[in-house]
């Protein structure tokens, strides 16, 4: 660890302490799980999060990373929720990435987005464990705003996503309600999700999205 490093973590103190002792009774938030830098905004701190009893110091980190092609100086994270996470082990939400909760959001263990991505959760959202999600990938169970047909009925209602373990969402990814992926999938790059795709092991990628490769593995 550089010397930056040690002294991003020492400014994030005060925002780490807060955040812990605002969601975690007294034994639990004295050992900062959770590390939260400095250079994250806490725009909305409420609803519930749920990590591991045995969850250890820094096991969960939100707005740390360094991805080479942004400025992590200039990169702003934002915690926005007033729903459920639900945290099932280790997990790393890298610099300048969104998170904004009002349904549930479940996180698989060793879940890690690199840089500047985007969670919005009206509904629900589940990961697997070992679940990679690349820069600039926007996940969304929810039109945000409602539509109706001329009987007044509404026709784009919140859906859940669900992924697998062990899914590598590419870049400038889209994971729209709807979407569902199997264990030991690659989204490719740019890819639109919205639909549920069924096997493991498989490269999954184009607009529509199709089946590129099948009976794959891949590794971080």
């Amino acid at each position: 660890m550089t010397f930056r490093d040690k002294l991003h973590i020492l400014c994030s103190i005060p925002k780490t302490l807060r955040f812990n002792f605002h969601y975690f009774p007294f034994k639990t938030a004295v050992r900062c799980p959770v590390v939260v830098s400095r250079r994250v905004y806490l725009r909305e701190l409420h609803g519930k999060i749920r990590i591991p009893e045995d969850a250890e110091t820094g096991s969960i980190r939100i707005g740390f990373g360094d991805v080479g092609h942004y400025d992590r100086k200039r990169s702003r994270s934002i915690w926005q929720v007033s729903g459920e996470v639900d945290f099932k082990g280790r997990a790393s939400i890298g610099h300048g990435s969104k998170i904004s909760v009002r349904g549930l959001l479940e996180l698989g263990d060793k879940f890690n987005i690199t840089a500047e991505s985007t969670i919005v959760c009206a509904k629900e959202i589940k990961f697997g464990d070992d679940c990679l999600l690349s820069w600039d990938v926007l996940v969304m169970d929810t039109d945000e705003h409602p539509i109706y047909n001329k009987e007044r009925e509404r026709i784009n209602e919140d859906r859940s996503i669900v992924v697998g373990n062990h899914v590598w969402v590419g870049c400038k990814c889209l994971l729209l309600k709807g979407a569902e992926l199997p264990d030991n999938t690659v989204l490719a790059a740019g890819t639109q999700l919205r639909t549920a795709f069924q096997g493991e092991g498989q490269i999954i990628g184009g607009n529509p999205p199709s089946i590129l490769k099948r009976e794959i593995h891949w590794t971080h």
